[in-house]
């Protein structure tokens, strides 16, 4: 059995290079997301609150359920966060 090394988890498991791309940008947004919150020192419920989410869908984002965020979504709770969000296009290496 010949072993092959991915750059990443959703490399290895996600078959087209568009979903690649939209699933690493939502764990890195989720991930920035988490440790922002995490900074605040809040409860669950006043976290929520402050990004205009409910509860339990709070602890969707701080659990890494990421099958229930869009990215659209994602950077609209990262400004709210208070985060900077950039999207970079560059052409790959020739």
């Amino acid at each position: 059995m010949k072993k092959r090394r991915f750059a990443s988890v959703w490399d290895a498991i996600e078959p087209a290079r568009g979903e690649v791309v939209n699933m690493k940008a939502r764990s890195e947004m989720m991930i920035a997301i988490r440790e922002t919150v995490a900074g605040w020192g809040l409860t669950q419920t006043a976290a929520a609150k402050r990004l205009g989410l409910t509860q339990p869908r709070m602890n969707d984002l701080l659990r890494g359920r990421i099958d229930k965020f869009s990215l659209d979504t994602l950077m609209n709770l990262a400004t709210r966060a208070g985060l900077a969000v950039r999207v970079e296009v560059v052409r790959p290496a020739a």
